[in-house]
């Protein structure tokens, strides 16, 4: 919230008055009236402390300093992200995009902004048709049409504006001294540019730009080794001194369109696009559970749909049972999972270009009638009719279902501050190091793939195909948890992929219903059921136990490595806040001093 004049409460001024010198000397304040009483409630306290979490530590420092210098989760998220952009570009950037969730203590209110690119509007449903054929993903990947328009600057002024509270120029100062003097490239960033099949599978290496920040001498960067980036320093000074203008208009906006009109597979875009982009400043959408209340961004992002239904099918699933966990408790959240899934791959897309049923995929109706369609272990689960079960007359045959892959070139960020505000923000470039093309020091996002490049299904059009200023369908869930009493409980989200609607369901189930702290849910397997099969990571403390737990109920496993997690934790307690980071990656929650 804007700093505003302090309101003392009704109550107290009563107890001032009752308590001032009764000489008959000096004048009684007026009491307030009745009307006056009800319209100022007393002040929401918070005393609970702050804390930042995130996927690199000089990350987390510069949120922590942005806070000590008075900012608040606004202020400091942005400081986190212009750093993760830097050293961490394989996951995110200013070429990017993002979801931020933002909740207001003193109003006790949320607000989503929703920075997703948009395709240019030259761009249809046939984006990724060449001659009649569906372009396959890598060289769809790989081209100058994956990029949408960037929405991550604007994000951060639209976000500003409405809610933060620190000078705008010094939210860029730790990525721009880092950029200037340097930042020690991590263990992580190393391994990937390394990985000879992803070398292979990007053009990373064969961009004018990008070839020598990331492949000095033709080898790539290696672990401790001391990389500057002076271009992309300019670019958030510039950012700094004249706003969101300087990257969306001028040479800028003219580098991008540049670098995307170049071949394989030129892009459309253009500089009008990029300087009409806007953020769309939504409301969040709740979903009212038994003793909790769950809220993220709406479509095009999938995480309020997806971490509701899970969540209440979880809830109709495991009915009667206790709390803690159990095997029949891990097939319901898999059994859960799978008919989320089938719907949001069915319906959700970008809901300013078609029809997503939103409210009425989380109505506890159909949550009643979706959890008695729980499918055979083995069986492909199909969507649901949520217009049938609520009488609106069915809408299932409206759309060819779509089963588009999204990859994991993302990060997220989870913050609560000194006031009790806080952002659950997830942001990206897609794939990992977007489409490889670089542009003032930062790379550009390869986000159209997150489209159904095959624009009909069985003759039927899928919601989530390519048109001009549409966003891309997301599994981005930046999610909140509201306990029983309204009160914020729960900051989280991850990266992943199509995986992130599984990753952050894990952490909410494991915590409100098996008992775990933030980093024990973080730690345990994770656990994907999309589609006919389910993904369990066996490389960690009890994946292999769940695997055959699963199997043996008859469920057709697929045994996973390496997984993408990076969910990032922060949990209120009754003695303050619980972090936790993903052992996945090189993340970190810590709390301000």
């Amino acid at each position: 919230m804007k700093p505003a004049t302090m309101l003392i409460p009704a109550a107290c001024l009563i107890t001032l008055a009752a308590c001032g010198p009764q000489t008959g000397t000096k004048p009684v304040p007026d009491r307030p009236t009745l009307e006056e009483t009800e319209q100022a409630p007393p002040p929401r306290i918070w005393d609970k402390g702050a804390m930042v979490a995130a996927a690199d530590p000089r990350a987390v420092e510069a949120g922590l300093q942005i806070l000590r210098q008075g900012g608040n989760a606004v202020d400091a998220a942005i400081a986190v992200h212009t750093v993760l952009g830097l050293v961490e570009p394989q996951s995110s950037g200013i070429g990017g995009g993002a979801f931020m969730v933002y909740y207001d203590h003193d109003d006790d209110a949320l607000t989503v902004f929703d920075g997703r690119e948009t395709a240019p509007m030259a761009a249809d449903e046939n984006l990724f048709v060449v001659d009649g054929e569906v372009l396959d993903y890598v060289p769809a990947w790989q081209s100058g049409r994956s990029a949408g328009v960037p929405g991550m600057i604007a994000l951060y002024k639209s976000a500003h504006d409405a809610e933060g509270e620190a000078d705008w120029a010094s939210l860029f100062e730790p990525a721009i001294d880092l950029a200037s003097n340097g930042f020690e490239v991590s263990p992580r960033l190393a391994e990937l540019l390394a990985n000879e099949r992803l070398r292979q599978a990007m053009r990373l290496d064969e961009d004018a730009n990008a070839a020598p920040y990331f492949f000095p001498e033709g080898e790539p960067l290696t672990a401790g080794t001391l990389r500057d980036n002076p271009d992309y320093a300019a670019m958030l000074q510039a950012v700094a001194e004249t706003g969101p203008s300087a990257f969306y208009e001028g040479q800028n906006a003219e580098a991008i369109v540049a670098a995307l009109s170049a071949e394989p597979l030129a892009g459309e875009m253009t500089v009008e696009d990029l300087s009409s982009y806007k953020v769309k400043v939504r409301p969040a959408v709740c979903g009212d559970h038994e003793t909790v209340r769950i809220c993220s961004a709406p479509p095009p992002s999938s995480g309020a749909i997806t971490q509701n239904m899970i969540w209440g099918l979880y809830e109709r699933l495991t009915e009667g049972s206790s709390i803690g966990y159990s095997d029949e408790k891990l097939a319901a959240w898999v059994d859960a999972q799978r008919l989320a899934y089938a719907d949001r791959d069915h319906y959700v897309a970008d809901a300013d270009f078609v029809q997503v049923p939103t409210s009425d995929l989380i109505d506890p109706r159909y949550l009643d009638a979706r959890a008695g369609d729980a499918f055979a272990p083995d069986a492909n689960p199909q969507p649901g009719d949520p217009g049938e079960v609520l009488g609106r007359g069915s809408m299932i045959g409206m759309w060819g279902r779509d089963l588009t892959e999204e990859t994991p070139g993302t990060t997220h960020i989870s913050i609560i501050d000194q006031e009790g505000n806080a952002v659950s923000m997830t942001a990206t470039v897609e794939s990992a190091f977007g489409n490889s093309r670089m542009v003032n020091g930062y790379l550009l996002n390869n986000q159209l793939t997150d489209f159904s490049r095959q624009p009909t299904i069985n003759g039927l059009p899928v919601a989530n195909a390519p048109a001009g200023g549409k966003r891309p369908r997301s599994s981005m869930s930046p999610t909140m948890v509201f306990d029983q009493d309204g009160d914020l409980f729960m900051v989280t989200g991850s990266p992943g992929g199509n995986s992130i609607v599984a990753y952050v369901s894990k952490t909410i189930v494991a915590v409100l219903d098996w008992g775990m702290s933030a980093q024990d849910s973080i730690d345990l397997p994770n656990v994907i059921a999309r589609g006919p099969t389910v993904g369990v990571e066996v490389d960690v403390d009890r994946g292999e136990t769940w695997a055959d737990t699963l199997a043996e109920d008859g469920y057709p496993v697929e045994e996973r490595t390496g997984e993408n997690s990076g969910l990032h934790v922060i949990i209120v307690r009754e003695d303050g806040l619980e972090g936790g980071a993903d052992p996945r990656r090189e993340g970190v929650a810590l709390a301000l001093d």
